[in-house]
């Protein structure tokens, strides 16, 4: 029975933590990021009320208040700049990929606390074998799926002050790039069915260790 107890309050202290319980964002959280974006976008030197301005908050306000309170996974397709030349802030001469690990210092700490992950990445072997409708998207080198708890998690991220002196990492590492989010209907590796699975194995085998030493 302890054991049961044991393994049942590390299943469950795990699933609060990987699982936004918060639901939808309300419209005071929806305010409240609006205005540090805003305030983001200002010191970032985008003039205030212009079209770029209004667009970017506009954007962020629509994914937000089309919330779900479910866990979304960013899908993306890579293609990474070969010479992305000297950026501010970081050394003269650094690779694509150094510039990509300068934006991830702040990502990955960020990511993790709010039981945000990688699932899968992968190195392209081909150039693109079906295309429709799109120009430009022949090559690409990676693709990459970032499991998200929530809205919440995401625009708490994107909206951290550290983000917009970390962005011009990114967007100068990257020759192109497509990041679109998607619900998952079907996501059966999903760690909260893996850890129950793992857990679940670990009780019945320490339940027969016990039973075979009576």
């Amino acid at each position: 029975m302890k054991t049961w107890l044991t393994l049942g309050v590390l299943y469950f202290s795990f699933y609060f933590w990987y699982t936004d319980i918060g639901g939808k964002l309300s419209q005071e959280e929806v305010q409240a990021f609006i205005a540090k974006h805003e305030q983001n976008l200002v010191n970032s030197g985008v003039p205030l009320g212009s079209e770029e301005f209004q667009r970017r908050v506009d954007f962020l306000r629509g994914f937000m208040e089309e919330d779900t309170g479910k866990q979304f996974i960013m899908v993306n397709s890579i293609e990474m700049n070969r010479n992305p030349g000297d950026v501010d802030g970081a050394n003269p001469g650094e690779s694509s990929d150094q510039l990509m690990a300068r934006y991830m210092e702040h990502m990955w700490p960020n990511l993790l606390k709010r039981a945000c992950h990688p699932i899968f990445f992968g190195e392209s072997i081909s150039k693109t074998m079906d295309i429709v409708g799109i120009e430009g998207a022949e090559i690409w080198d990676q693709a990459a799926l970032m499991r998200y708890k929530s809205r919440r998690a995401f625009v708490e991220i994107a909206t951290h002050p550290d983000m917009q002196d970390r962005h011009k990492f990114k967007t100068a590492s990257l020759e192109k790039t497509i990041a679109y989010p998607v619900e998952p209907f079907g996501y059966y590796s999903d760690l909260r069915i893996i850890i129950g699975m793992l857990l679940l194995i670990a009780g019945l085998l320490i339940q027969l260790f016990l039973l075979s030493r009576k």
